[in-house]
């Protein structure tokens, strides 16, 4: 297939499905994924297509999320589902766990509901920190930059120490779960802490209320078969086809 033959047929993908996966597109165009990648760069400079971290997206946001809200805004949203997940994750937790919990208000409804003091705790959300400490557990925050409206640690110094870092469990927050695209968050920097924080993970739940299903934010951190989901209503069937799902029930 000529250049400019497969690079219409990318285009073609992509405004059909509104996000394809660099993976996707290998296997689909038998390219290899240094050559998709070269195209999709060339495309994202055309305007033609808008390139993210793992794949692409159409040139129209639609309903991609590109903004991250605040804290203050996330935390009004479906309490009731954020509470159900949170005390279930909770119980999760062994003594002798080292565990990463990532910054979101949902994982900071988790922190409301451990009550394991023999358990280690790390993270990157400020006010994780300071409720972990009210809390009497043994705490750890990442160094870093802080992201004002989110209140989380992010950039190279985060990621520096969570690679010295071996978890036995990971709590993570999403914005977005797609069969094409995966878990996805607004933000390059939250992207990759989360990312390293589960490649440094023994096991991995992404807190997720029913709403985040189908949603795509702009950049991937990971894939479905990478994390357990637990989430307070059933899912499509195609979601369970590619990881496991505990749906927490009243």
């Amino acid at each position: 297939m000529l250049t400019q033959e497969r690079r219409e047929r990318i285009v073609a993908i992509i405004n059909e499905r509104k996000v394809v996966t660099v993976a996707e597109l290998e296997e689909e165009l038998n390219a290899s994924a240094a050559t998709v990648r070269r195209d999709l760069t060339a495309l994202h400079d055309a305007k033609r297509i808008c390139k993210v971290f793992g794949g692409a997206t159409t040139v129209e946001k639609g309903d991609i999320q590109i903004e991250e809200d605040s804290v203050i805004t996330k935390s009004t949203r479906n309490m009731e589902e954020k509470t159900r997940i949170s005390k279930y994750a909770a119980s999760l937790i062994q003594d002798n766990d080292f565990v990463f919990i990532d910054s979101g208000t949902t994982t900071l409804e988790l922190i409301k509901y451990i009550d394991n003091t023999k358990a280690k705790y790390i993270t990157n959300g400020i006010v994780h920190a300071k409720l972990l400490l009210e809390k009497n557990l043994d705490t750890m925050i990442f160094g870093g930059r802080l992201k004002a409206n989110t209140e989380a640690v992010v950039g190279p110094d985060c990621l520096d120490s969570i690679a010295k870092y071996h978890f036995t469990k990971a709590f993570v927050g999403t914005n977005g779960i797609s069969t094409q695209a995966g878990f996805t968050t607004p933000d390059v920097d939250e992207a990759s802490v989360k990312r390293a924080a589960i490649a440094h993970a023994h096991m991995v739940y992404v807190l997720a209320d029913h709403t985040k299903f189908e949603q795509v934010s702009a950049v991937t951190f990971a894939k479905l078969s990478d994390c357990c989901i637990l989430t307070d209503q059933e899912a499509d069937k195609k979601f369970y086809d590619r990881t496991i799902i505990q749906v927490i029930k009243e």
